[in-house]
């Protein structure tokens, strides 16, 4: 492959590449609140048919999977594209610099809702197979696509897609871009991700909120209960009481470990872009903690009176919610029944709900095509990639590894700092027209797969 005529190829259609995903970024897609949705996989239909892709949508339980194909021998290596179209609300309006669904390009970055994640990484895969096509000619491999619709909302129904259409899907190696590079701008490849469990607290007192001054002491506090609750399920290190949390989880190989300490780390640098320069963890820690270790978050809790000045009320109600990212191979309804026990016997009149769960999955970073991933996007950035044997984040990648039983890489064309899910979610232009550089280099280095 002619590296020199690619690039200039992606120079010469940046324009165009950029006016299609313009489109495609004008288009809401928010799938937790079903806003455009159905309208915008048809829209990525057409632009699908358009680059000869023959594309289909499939109906699911809930929002469609737009599928395509571009098969050149039923017995050639088959690579399968994931990616998804949906994109988070973009709330709140008012800390936009501009409007979510008008992408603009400000100081080399598009700025838009969902264009790192991820329009504009999908977009990016397109346009690599285009390029390839029109620099290099026929395909030396079978690409297969799939796009859902409901990653922003847990990948509700990926999973029994993919069971229904196992002989559909049939490949040999998942390639996935979606997440951030690493925060030193260094190529990054992922094998992996943590799971995740959903879960909220429920704690109930008397039948209305109470005056503090004539019923304290005397009726129960529901926010302490639940905050006592916590206290008994993770100790002040970070370390999760609940027993046989951490029973399950595979350890690194010493190769994953060697990976781990190639991994550079700015302390200053990091603390500064995750806006927490208070940061103070060494580079191992850090990197065992985000991809080796689970969590046992709270992303909120309400309970009571928080507006402006006072309100001397005991509340009546409270209520917790909770994110916790587990590792392989922790099971999310194995770790929910066991919180379950651990509320039944510390607090059996709080309530538990569970929201939802991902599995967590891996990949073995020995694997020859895994080695052969990394070569080629070497070769398309001229530098060594980092290699990091699990992502902080969840993706479904267990439908791959765990329902296909295929191994499956993942590598992010988006900037560490493009604030997916926040408002002035962007792309650096480099960023996208890299990756659209970097997926023809590696369905040509997939070419010479056996």
């Amino acid at each position: 492959m002619n590296s020199s005529a690619l690039k200039d190829y992606i120079q010469t259609n940046k324009q165009d590449f950029l006016d299609q995903l313009f489109t495609l970024l004008r288009q809401r897609s928010i799938s937790t609140q079903n806003d455009g949705i159905e309208e915008c996989a048809e829209l990525l239909k057409g632009m699908m048919e358009e680059l000869g892709i023959e594309t289909k949508i499939i109906p699911t339980a809930g929002h469609p999977v737009v599928y395509g194909e571009l098969i050149k021998d039923p017995e050639a290596f088959t690579l399968l594209i994931y990616g998804h179209y949906d994109v988070q609300p973009p709330e709140p309006y008012d800390a936009w610099e501009s409007p979510p669904f008008e992408p603009q390009i400000r100081n080399g970055k598009i700025y838009a809702r969902g264009v790192g994640d991820n329009k504009g990484q999908l977009m990016a895969q397109l346009f690599g197979v285009k390029s390839y096509l029109n620099t290099v000619g026929d395909l030396p491999i079978n690409i297969k696509f799939v796009f859902e619709g409901e990653e922003e909302k847990g990948s509700t129904n990926l999973a029994a897609f993919v069971k229904e259409h196992k002989d559909l899907l049939q490949a040999d190696l998942v390639y996935t871009s979606d997440g951030p590079s690493h925060n030193s701008s260094s190529p990054l490849v992922l094998l992996g991700v943590r799971g995740m469990l959903s879960i909220q607290f429920d704690s109930k007192g008397a039948d209305r909120d109470n005056h503090s001054g004539n019923t304290g002491n005397i009726v129960p506090n529901p926010a302490w209960k639940l905050i006592e609750l916590m206290h008994t399920m993770r100790d002040a290190d970070g370390h999760v009481k609940i027993e046989g949390f951490y029973d399950s989880i595979r350890p690194f190989t010493a190769y994953e470990e060697q990976l781990l300490t190639k991994l550079p780390y700015d302390k200053k640098s990091l603390g500064e872009k995750i806006g927490y320069p208070d940061l103070s963890m060494d580079g191992p820690s850090y990197y065992q903690k985000m991809t080796g270790e689970p969590t046992f978050n709270i992303f909120g809790m309400e309970s009571g009176y928080t507006g402006e000045g006072t309100k001397t009320i005991i509340p009546s109600t409270a209520r917790l919610k909770m994110d916790i990212r587990l590792v392989v191979d922790q099971d999310p309804n194995d770790i929910f029944e066991k919180i379950q026990k651990h509320v039944q016997a510390y607090a059996p009149d709080v309530e538990v709900t569970y929201l939802g769960s991902m599995q967590p999955s891996r990949t073995r970073a020995e694997l020859p095509i895994v080695q052969k991933v990394i070569s080629a996007v070497e070769n398309a950035y001229q530098t060594d990639p980092l290699i990091q044997p699990s992502m902080g984040g969840s993706l479904p990648d267990y439908v791959w590894t765990g329902i296909l039983g295929l191994p499956s890489i993942i590598v992010p064309y988006a900037n560490f700092d493009q604030h997916n899910h926040s408002p002035n979610e962007n792309l650096d232009v480099d960023y996208f027209l890299n990756g659209i550089n970097c997926t023809a280099h590696v369905i040509h280095t997939l070419g010479t797969a056996k």
